[in-house]
């Protein structure tokens, strides 16, 4: 099979090509890996390779799964799996081999697809880029390589918009699947709090706000993808509401759905314009879909007071990363990025009693938003606050920037991405959605965010719109 042929299907396409016999599960690794190699100069999205555990994979006998023969790429950061050794993002960790694979790389590997490698991440998925220092490189952004791939999933996007994979895993703390999905030109979801495996060795990530996720190109292909992996696995300590099949849910129109809108942030700040547009243009749509679409008015914001949000949310990750940072010695602090160091630093001050403080805000502004989406289905606003940025803007290891996490987190971070940590805290379905580009080609994505529970419903939508306005056919010129 040619490059040009493969880019053709999405993963569930290609999966029938080899249930059918058209072609081999080995042919297609053959064209993922040749792609890997071609754009790797240019984009940097792809560590750890691992071509023979991947061909012994399908020698053995691929399972029966929706991706049979499909390859695919794990984010080197969680979904641990024994044959795939993993950096973290981070020199301090570099090469780091699991012991035990995860229930979530067991349902992914029962899907049927073939894993060969680990896609890039920023160290211990902290950021809105992909600029970590271990790779040597910055993960670079395939539609301009002069601006980033987002974060923390970005080699995932940049791998999956260069045509290397149809689909990929990413995770999502804070933004960190839907940030590169705004950036890469990619259908990207979270999902509902819990929807979702973590086990075996926690119970939850960052009390709750991180949780695995897909970038595709394809709503079909998350959808499907979703239905191999859902569901607690033994010990979760909490379950999110039973759910549809989601591939039976993507076939059929959601009801008429009432969206709000706006095009503000949650503080009432403006956005670029470029943002405004691609949230315009997405309210015509939903309008000429039949939705009822109600424009908020500036003043009108469901968020009164977001920086107490994010200074918990920046407790809670800040303490995971110090926790994760001190496993690996006293002096091990000295070995990670500025960024990385400034939020162990910020985690020493968190006494307990701030911690289940934080966790007290964070719960909180879920029953506010719950309380808000009361009259409504949907909120919908940008993705980002600005199109993707410059490479070397956030990146991690700047020696002239950042005095604090804190002041990371809410001066530099926020404003660029003030819409996707809401729904991390909350624990709602949200969604990014490729139907705008600006005038210099560079992707702009727009943001739902649903109801606890109603993941099924966004994807509704997201196929509705996916057919009103095709992007499939849309890929960079790499």
């Amino acid at each position: 099979m040619r490059f040009d042929e493969y880019v053709q299907y999405d993963a569930l396409g290609l999966a029938l090509l080899v249930r059918t016999g058209q072609v081999t599960a080995d042919e297609l690794l053959d064209v993922a890996l040749e792609r890997m190699t071609a754009t790797d100069d240019a984009i940097a999205a792809v560590v750890h390779v691992q071509e023979d555990v991947a061909r012994a994979t399908i020698a053995a006998g691929l399972p029966d799964g929706p991706f049979a023969g499909v390859p695919f790429l794990l984010k080197d950061l969680g979904c641990e799996a024994k044959q795939f050794p993993t950096s973290m993002g981070s020199r301090l960790y570099d090469g780091y081999r699991y012991r035990y694979d995860s229930e979530m790389f067991l349902r992914l590997r029962d899907s049927g697809v073939v894993t060969f490698g680990r896609s890039t991440s920023p160290e211990f998925g902290v950021g809105p880029t992909t600029e970590a220092v271990v790779y040597g490189r910055p993960t670079r952004n395939p539609w301009n390589t002069d601006h980033v791939a987002g974060g923390s999933s970005g080699g995932s996007g940049a791998a999956v918009a260069a045509g290397v994979v149809p689909l990929a895993h990413g995770s999502d703390g804070g933004g960190s699947v839907r940030i590169p999905a705004s950036s890469c030109g990619l259908f990207g979801l979270k999902p509902t709090r819990a929807l979702l495996p973590d086990g075996p060795a926690s119970g939850e990530g960052w009390a709750g706000m991180a949780i695995d996720g897909f970038l595709a190109r394809s709503v079909a292909d998350t959808a499907a993808m979703l239905d191999a992996t859902v569901g607690p696995d033994l010990g979760a300590p909490y379950h999110a509401p039973s759910t549809p099949i989601f591939s039976d849910a993507v076939r059929e129109e959601p009801r008429r759905l009432r969206v709000a809108v706006s095009t503000r942030t949650f503080t009432g700040d403006a956005i670029h314009a470029d943002c405004v547009a691609a949230v315009e243009h997405t309210a015509r749509l939903l309008d000429d879909l039949g939705h009822e679409v109600v424009m908020l008015e500036a003043t009108d914001h469901p968020i009164a007071d977001m920086e107490s949000f994010m200074r918990a949310w920046t407790d809670i990750v800040a303490c995971g990363t110090q926790l994760t940072v001190e496993a690996m010695g006293e002096d091990a602090i000295d070995r990670v990025e500025r960024v990385t160091r400034l939020g162990v630093e910020h985690g020493r001050t968190v006494s307990g009693a701030r911690y289940l403080q934080a966790i007290d805000t964070v719960h909180a502004m879920g029953r506010r938003m719950a309380r808000y989406l009361v009259p409504f289905d949907m909120l919908l606003t940008a993705t980002l606050g600005e199109p993707p940025a410059a490479i070397g803007r956030f990146r991690t290891d700047r020696p002239d920037g950042w005095s604090s996490f804190l002041e990371y987190r809410l001066e530099h971070v926020l404003p660029y991405s003030p819409f996707t940590a809401l729904a991390n805290g909350t624990g709602q379905p949200a969604m990014s959605v490729p139907l705008w580009w600006n005038e210099t080609g560079l992707p702009v994505g727009t943001h739902l965010m649903a109801r606890s529970g109603d993941d099924h419903v966004l994807l509704q939508l997201a196929a509705q719109l996916e057919e009103l306005q095709p992007w499939f056919h849309r890929r960079p010129l790499l």
